[in-house]
């Protein structure tokens, strides 16, 4: 019999990281594994380049994984794959194809089937199929395919064994520059209406040894990231603890776990456990999406939000573990003035990250269901985000995505952190801060112009001089230029920094009068180390509520804080005493 040549398609969304699901698939398929091979592309490449890539490997089967990021260009592709390619049989699987299977069949005559939920055992029966192994297709569970003119549908797969699925990292090099996802559990003990985890109920853990001994593999191989897809990671106490003491006792000192977890269920032992981990070898996200709690009701979610803000707020005062928080826009009984309270709520409790995101109506999902009797109109178009609803009409879902944008620039790239620290008290609430500046942005035309950093700061302080007495002018553009120097040594200075604040023989005298008589400072006396720090006079201490002081701060970018990126400060504080036109020594301490 001929040998069969499989591609599993893998058109990934345009940040680069590795399609576990068709991994998997290939890595089961174990009989077959020579003869699947995997191509991966992004949507940001030309269809015309997938079309040439996709025809000269000459495959005698092509599958394609799909999502809600990527299914408008897969069908762009199919369409024009099949005229050249017209008797190679053409497979879907993934979340996007799934729940309405026979529609897909419909719309895409040139599809062969569709492969729905969990594929990795039967991906391995389609392709005995076609080695002539299995003559009838109707005997493959989870199967919905053509027989001529007919579409027939199989029933669905029962779950599979999650320890049963292959570890597909074994060639790291091949997943260089990619992200790394890993999986150690399936399904989600939560019902939230807006979610496709919802419908599978059966929760499943992989075997903690054989997670050890994979998490081990990344922590030899010096991994950067290792993202958990795990749908809520904390849902079972013994299985979390035993992962993360693992990832605690095995640290490297260089990679990065990340995991979705439900806050309010984190006990005690778990949060001092974690506290005293490395400061950026884990990172959490945390799904609020709301805090009315008619909303939280109607959703099926179970969330207390006080004990969230106080477990967020214990987790942060450790400062070692990158919070991202998540309020989804669009949900039902949410309107703009209970969005407000939700968004106010969460950004009191100042995680690393607050992510504004709108209701996405996935096929299969209890949302979709109930689109009517909550007036929720979407698009008909991939990922289905909410127009507007019953509650939050589409004037304000565009208020809301201008604040979104707003959040993105200021709060969430950490840029801006002291300066905003200040200009929060400028306004009655956080929401009022950035829907303000977001106004502005508009009024100006910056909201249709891509922006430089340096841009964004001298908007931001063009922003500052409409809304705050000029007396305090001078203090904000000391924390913009603090703001500035924290991230990057930056040769042009925007125009609110003025000139350099010290000269060259005062350079030269700090470094050859104090640094470099300073142990644990000299080696910022050295002319190698000169790009890699900056020094800056002050009139005003950035960390000390604002006080009037006179101090030089030396910003180290060589030692970074891993939550924020920021440089490390070294406080210079000095007596104004002349000597040679410069000032002397008085102390200096590191802060942290």
């Amino acid at each position: 019999m001929t040998k069969k040549h499989t591609i599993l398609t893998a058109i990934n969304s345009k940040y680069i990281h590795s399609n576990l699901a068709v991994y998997c698939l290939r890595a089961y398929a174990k009989p077959y594994i020579d003869e699947v091979e995997i191509a991966e592309y992004t949507i940001n490449q030309q269809v015309d380049d997938i079309l040439m890539s996709l025809y000269q490997k000459h495959p005698d089967i092509l599958c394609f994984s799909c999502y809600i990021w990527n299914i408008e260009y897969i069908e762009r592709v199919i369409r024009e794959i099949h005229k050249l390619l017209p008797d190679v049989p053409i497979w879907l699987g993934g979340p996007e194809v799934s729940y309405d299977s026979r529609e897909v069949l419909r719309r895409l005559p040139q599809v062969t089937g569709v492969m729905k939920g969990e594929g990795e055992v039967t991906f391995l029966e389609v392709l005995d199929h076609y080695h002539g192994k299995r003559d009838d297709l109707s005997k493959i569970p989870g199967l919905t395919y053509r027989n001529e003119d007919e579409i027939v549908e199989t029933p669905w797969r029962p779950v599979m064994d999650l320890s049963k699925v292959p570890f597909v990292y074994e060639h790291i090099e091949d997943f260089e520059h990619k992200i790394i996802y890993y999986e150690s559990s399936r399904g989600c003990p939560f019902s939230c209406s807006y979610c496709l985890s919802s419908i599978d109920k059966c929760l499943r853990f992989r075997n903690l040894s054989l997670v050890k001994k994979e998490l081990q593999f990344f922590l030899d191989h010096k991994v950067p990231q290792v993202k958990f897809v795990d749908r809520t990671f904390n849902c079972r106490h013994d299985h979390a603890m035993e992962i993360w003491r693992y990832i605690k006792e095995h640290d490297n000192g260089i990679t990065n776990f990340h995991f979705e977890v439900a806050a309010d269920v984190l006990k005690n032992d778990e949060i001092e456990l974690i506290s005293d981990m490395r400061p950026g070898l884990i990172q959490l996200e945390i799904g609020v999406q709301s805090t009315n709690i008619d909303t939280i009701t109607e959703i099926h979610r179970k969330m207390d939000f006080k004990k969230v803000a106080d477990i967020v707020t214990r987790i942060n005062a450790g400062h070692n573990i990158h919070q991202h928080l998540d309020l989804i826009a669009g949900l039902p009984y949410e309107d703009l003035e209970s969005f407000k309270q939700s968004f106010q709520d969460v950004y009191e409790v100042h995680p690393e990250q607050l992510q504004l995101g709108f209701l996405k109506v996935l096929k299969g999902s209890y949302m979709e269901k109930q689109k009517e009797n909550y007036g929720i109109v979407y698009k008909d178009t991939p990922p289905y985000e909410v127009l507007y609803t019953k509650w939050l009409p589409y004037e304000d879902v565009l208020v809301l995505k201008k604040v979104e944008e707003m959040v993105e620039v200021y709060y969430n790239s950490s840029q801006f952190s002291n300066t905003l620290r200040l200009l929060e008290k400028e306004f009655d609430t956080a929401f009022a801060l950035y829907d303000t500046l977001a106004r502005f942005y508009e009024e100006k035309g910056y909201d249709k112009v891509s922006h430089s950093r340096i841009a964004r700061f001298e908007i931001l302080y063009e922003f500052i001089q409409t809304i705050t007495a000029e007396e305090n002018l001078v203090l904000y553009k000391e924390l913009l230029t603090y703001d500035l120097y924290l991230r990057e040594n930056v040769k042009k200075r925007p125009d609110f920094a003025g000139d350099y604040t010290l000269q060259k023989d005062e350079l030269r005298y700090i470094n050859e009068e104090i640094l470099l008589k300073d142990e644990r400072l000299a080696y910022f006396g050295q002319k190698n180390m000169r790009k890699f720090s900056h020094m800056e006079k002050f009139d005003h201490a950035v960390n000390e509520d604002f006080k009037e002081t006179k101090t030089i701060l030396l910003f180290d970018y060589q030692n970074r804080d891993p939550l924020t990126n920021q440089a490390t400060v070294y406080p210079i504080t000095m007596n104004l005493i002349k000597i040679n036109k410069n000032i002397v020594r008085k102390r200096v301490q590191k802060i942290r």
